[in-house]
């Protein structure tokens, strides 16, 4: 059976979207995931939505139990998984508002745990390395790209996604620095996901919500997070057509 992970979920667990919705409380060899799983159907297709930050919204980026949310979902029956993420934008043309579908990832956090191995059996043929070389799965985001298109969304295609600790924002020095390395967006929470999930085998892609321009741009407004947030809950329609278009070939796939 597939079953489609969700992370995030702002919007998905409206009752009117989720049919028959059940939570699952699970432990984990690492401590509780942030939320509940809400397990249900999104047009007839399996899902399992899990609340990054808690449901209420009080877990802050770099206090999130990855590890917990990532073996939950895999041990739940978990075969996909589709997070999505805010994210500042480090290029003009990613303009607040914008739908962007990353192929690249810097990680730039500092004090998470980033693998499940933190022992190896003796030997070196026991040793466990992750192949990040693609950290988003190219089926999964082909998959989205195609819905986008047909349902006349607009969806950037290809952006290298750096994150960071948090909750701070990022310094003017460090945002133009993030854009000298070549980055394209910056959020708090993508990484360790992603490598999680490749440890796991769970392929994994990220839809990012563009917000704000960081603190770049000397033209723009400072950060107000108020603001943030009413452009976050402007994107959540559109975001929710997509996924909820895009789980069919998912689970076709």
């Amino acid at each position: 059976m597939t079953i489609t992970g969700i992370i995030g979920g702002s919007g998905l667990d409206n009752p009117e979207i989720l049919e028959s919705p059940k939570d699952l409380r699970l432990d984990t060899p690492y401590g509780p995931p942030s939320s509940p799983l809400r397990r249900g159907r999104i047009q007839g297709q399996e899902v399992i939505l899990l609340a990054r930050h808690g449901r209420e919204h009080t877990i802050p980026p770099s206090g999130i139990n990855n590890r917990a949310n990532l073996y939950a979902l895999k041990a739940a029956g978990c075969t996909k998984i589709i997070a999505t993420a805010a994210c500042g934008s480090l290029q003009e043309d990613l303009e607040p508002g914008s739908l962007v579908l990353p192929d690249q990832l810097i990680d730039f956090t500092r004090h998470r745990i980033v693998t499940f191995h933190e022992t190896f059996e003796p030997g070196i043929e026991n040793a466990r390395h992750a192949h990040m070389a693609e950290p988003f799965s190219p089926q999964i985001r082909n998959i989205l790209k195609k819905t986008a298109e047909e349902e006349g969304l607009t969806l950037h295609d290809g952006a290298t996604l750096i994150t960071i600790e948090g909750p701070r924002f990022s310094t003017r020095a460090e945002s133009r620095m993030f854009r000298i390395w070549g980055a394209d967006l910056v959020n708090m929470t993508v990484a360790p996901e992603a490598i999680l999930a490749t440890e796991l085998g769970i392929p994994y892609a990220v839809v990012a919500m563009v917000t704000d321009y960081d603190s770049w741009k000397d033209d723009a407004p400072p950060l107000i997070v108020e603001e943030i947030i009413q452009i976050f809950k402007g994107n959540v329609a559109k975001l929710v057509s997509l996924l909820t278009r895009s789980l069919p070939r998912l689970h076709g796939a």
